[in-house]
């Protein structure tokens, strides 16, 4: 019986392959991820597609050393992992998640690091904690509202990662108006964020503003620990994660 197996996204097979889940090649977000795996594969990306044993892609794995991490995290020394995930239900309860952070594992390994590192929290966008906790992670920092940061050392000694702090100084560097903070980390994130701007042009005649993070040290310094996406109305957070045209509706009207 044929195994799953791993083969690296990278430019040469990038447009063979769906883009985390996303297979038109009109999305808005395909491209913008293409440019960003390149643009940050010289500071030690890893992007893996995993292919089930019938040879379909079946889940993404994407992570690097945690000095250039996408999150609000200081995780020097570390390999962070930005995000798992199996892309259907036919593909769940396999093993497959198992299979693709033992690889971040071994390369960490591999690269002479002192372990991996992931944040998780109970709502959407991120990895079930029990994925990492059946592999010897442990929970080291938390951040508001519900985010966890979890490690897997490969010896005790040293000190763990931790999660940045003083968000609410952050936040309050956006003043009044509505700011939609984004990146390209996440392809999903354009729809999302191009659909609630013109939303809130046409439906509630405000213009936001947008501020596209374009390196790792923005996202780092970002007003949340999710970093790469957020919705800030009168210096309020509305939203720390992408979501849809019709959330954003229903907050408003709230």
């Amino acid at each position: 019986m044929h195994k799953p197996r791993l083969m690296d996204v990278d430019a040469a097979s990038f447009d063979t392959l769906p883009c985390c889940g996303i297979k038109s090649a009109s999305h808005p977000g395909r491209q913008e991820k293409r440019c960003w795996l390149q643009a940050n594969a010289r500071f030690g990306l890893r992007a893996k597609m995993l292919l089930a044993p019938d040879g379909l892609p079946a889940g993404y794995i994407e992570y690097l050393p945690g000095e250039f991490a996408w999150r609000g995290v200081e995780a020097g020394g570390f390999m962070f992992i930005h995000c798992v995930w199996i892309f259907s239900k036919q593909h769940q309860r396999k093993g497959f998640g198992g299979v693709m952070v033992e690889a971040c594992l071994d390369d960490a390994r591999k690269a002479g690091m002192r372990g991996s590192a992931v944040m998780v929290r109970d709502g959407p966008w991120l990895a079930d904690r029990r994925l990492f906790l059946a592999r010897g992670f442990e929970p080291v920092d938390t951040a508001p509202p519900d985010y966890q940061l979890l490690v897997r050392k490969f010896s005790n000694g040293g000190g763990n990662p931790l999660f940045k702090t003083g968000w609410d100084r952050k936040l309050g560097q956006y003043g009044q108006g509505l700011t939609i903070i984004r990146s390209s980390q996440c392809p999903h994130i354009a729809k999302f964020a191009d659909e609630i701007a013109e939303t809130a042009e046409h439906e509630y005649q405000i213009k936001p503003t947008v501020i596209h993070l374009e390196s790792w040290s923005d996202a780092q310094n970002a007003p949340t620990p999710y970093a790469i996406f957020a919705l800030i109305h009168n210096g309020r957070l509305l939203a720390d994660h992408q979501i849809s045209r019709t959330r954003f509706r229903n907050i408003m009207n709230q």
